[in-house]
């Protein structure tokens, strides 16, 4: 039995797979991005998850093989790294589990463990990838000064684009009016009250607001267009700092794959970033993602137990994605 978690900032999703690919118990709980709950929060959201899907499963922590929790900010923090390696043996009881970041659960799921990068735009955004045994990221230094082309950095252009045209330092279109109606606004500068009051700067609520931008560009406003072409762009950009990193050969169609909601079945970002890769000739082959992160943290339990699922499993798990 291979355990996989797959962390997040508002939700946290359990899986529990058999060696023969079949999901034998799923479970989603609350977040686990331990900058926002706290250390102890992120614990108590780990430890009932685990306990939930075990549940579910009928087995006891003993039964499995080996987990994987992917934890978002991961490795961004050493001291905060320490405590939470710590976490998974206090619920599992034993030390067969590994800690990673959670955008390994991603590329495992989109890529099914198979060389190539997997991009992530959803709150935040990063790339990593996988190549002839090396590692690389790039990307996801946090909201403040990166998570270029992510939810809240298209939120925070656009209110950026709201306050000039708001100024008249940007020609009003769509987004001007759509912000003013959705956030109920008297007058423009009371955005100030919900962004900084109301929302308090949440990073999730914020990200939100990206909505607007996606609304805005659907209604004709180029401005708005604009910024989604952008985040497209910045997040090509870190697909090619991977490829770099992983000394991939440049016309070699290194498998490119996706997850977060901007890649979602109407995600503003599919197109635009399908573009932004077509323009490197044929540098990148883009491929659908085959398995939910999930799954993948699974798969990745498995392989990094040594007995690694083969393609007639991961076909049953996407079957069951």
């Amino acid at each position: 039995m291979f355990l996989g978690i797959d962390g997040g900032g508002t939700k946290t999703a359990f899986a529990l797979v058999d060696g023969d690919g079949i999901v034998r118990a799923r479970h989603e709980d609350g977040g686990t991005y331990y900058v926002e709950t706290g250390m102890e929060g992120a614990a108590a959201v780990l430890a009932r998850g685990c306990r939930a899907v075990l549940d579910a499963a009928g087995i006891e922590a003993a039964g499995v093989n080996f987990a994987f929790f992917g934890m978002p900010a991961y490795g961004e923090d050493r001291a905060a790294q320490a405590v939470l390696e710590t976490l998974p043996r206090a619920i599992l009881g034993h030390d067969r589990y590994l800690c990673g970041n959670d955008m390994v659960c991603s590329w495992a799921g989109s890529l099914a463990c198979a060389d190539g990068i997997s991009v992530i735009a959803g709150t935040g955004s990063m790339a990593y990838g996988e190549a002839g045994g090396k590692r690389a990221r790039a990307g996801g230094w946090g909201e403040l000064f990166s998570d270029e082309g992510s939810a809240f950095w298209i939120a925070r252009e656009g209110l950026r684009l709201f306050s000039r045209m708001s100024d008249g330092r940007a020609p009003r279109g769509p987004l001007h009016a759509l912000v003013r109606t959705r956030l109920e606004l008297q007058d423009d500068l009371d955005v100030c009250g919900v962004v900084y009051g109301q929302m308090n700067g949440d990073r999730s609520r914020v990200a939100q607001l990206a909505r607007l931008v996606t609304d805005a560009a659907a209604l004709g406003d180029r401005q708005a267009q604009a910024i989604l072409d952008a985040a497209a762009a910045e997040l090509a950009e870190i697909v090619d700092a991977v490829s770099v990193a992983l000394g991939a050969v440049p016309d070699d169609g290194l498998a490119v794959s996706y997850t977060g909601g901007l890649f979602g079945a109407d995600g503003p970002l599919r197109a635009p970033f399908a573009q932004a890769l077509a323009a490197r000739a044929g540098r990148y082959r883009l491929t659908p993602p085959r398995l939910a992160p999930v799954l993948g943290a699974a798969l990745y339990a498995a392989r990094s137990a040594g007995t690694p699922l083969d393609e007639s499993a991961i076909a049953r798990l996407a079957c069951a994605a």
